[in-house]
């Protein structure tokens, strides 16, 4: 299927990346992890299917939820530093970057575009990742939303890397693979690349993916997520803009 795209500007853009789930096939890792620090503390029986509901929001505010509903009496800091020392050993091990993606990143990085990382992840997961899967060396600049006032849909990230990039909201072209991320882009004004993250043919919102309302604001949408994913057809439609 054909990509659906809309009209772009015309500045070269910057492009910022998500991490979890659009570089980096880490949801996995990250579920596991969670489970871990649930039953830890006494919360067993934690699903795929409950986790996937976070898929796109900061950790933080992942174990601020399920802090409230499980009703577990330790601190919010202590649940994170649990997790990310789960997360973090998993990830060293088995992080693996998505083909194509690599492919992408590596085409716009020999073309001169700034690039950066704006992850909902801890600093140290993002840059365990990074390392892990090779990327590191292309992708210098990265901002935790544990660095920011606010994590996705906010801006906040998004608007932290552009500006660590000098560049301006305009200029900047997001991928994504989240509805809160491709929101939080749109409230950045920035354009978008969305490859919503698909398993059993739907996305974590029940969408099959094929570009509905979760992703309208995306300015190219790969349905089918990364299995459709072409890393030519996302380089062609930002270099449009040189």
């Amino acid at each position: 299927m054909t990509p659906r795209t809309t009209p772009r500007a015309s500045r070269t853009p910057a492009v910022l990346f998500d991490l979890d789930g659009t570089l980096v096939d880490s949801e996995p890792h990250y579920y596991e992890a969670g489970r871990l620090t649930l039953e830890r503390y006494g919360v067993t029986g934690f699903t795929w299917e409950q986790h996937s509901r976070f898929i796109g929001i900061g950790t933080r505010e992942t174990l601020e939820t399920l802090r409230a509903e499980y009703g577990i009496d330790a601190p919010v800091d202590e649940l994170l530093a649990v997790k990310n020392r789960h997360y973090l050993e998993l990830v060293t091990t088995s992080a693996t970057a998505f083909p194509q993606m690599r492919a992408f990143v590596e085409r716009l990085h020999t073309a001169g575009h700034p690039l950066a990382v704006a992850s909902g992840s801890s600093r140290a997961a993002i840059e365990a990742a990074l390392e892990a899967t090779g990327l590191g060396s292309l992708l210098a600049v990265r901002v935790s939303a544990e660095e920011v006032g606010r994590g996705k849909p906010e801006p906040d990230v998004f608007l932290e890397a552009a500006r660590l990039l000098g560049a301006a909201p305009a200029e900047c072209v997001v991928v994504e693979d989240s509805a809160p991320g491709v929101e939080a882009a749109h409230r950045a004004g920035m354009r978008c690349i969305a490859v919503p993250y698909v398993t059993d043919g739907q996305t974590p919102d029940g969408d099959t993916g094929e570009g509905g309302a979760a992703f309208a604001s995306a300015g190219l949408v790969f349905a089918g997520g990364q299995r459709k994913f072409d890393a030519q057809i996302a380089y062609d439609w930002v270099a449009q803009s040189n």
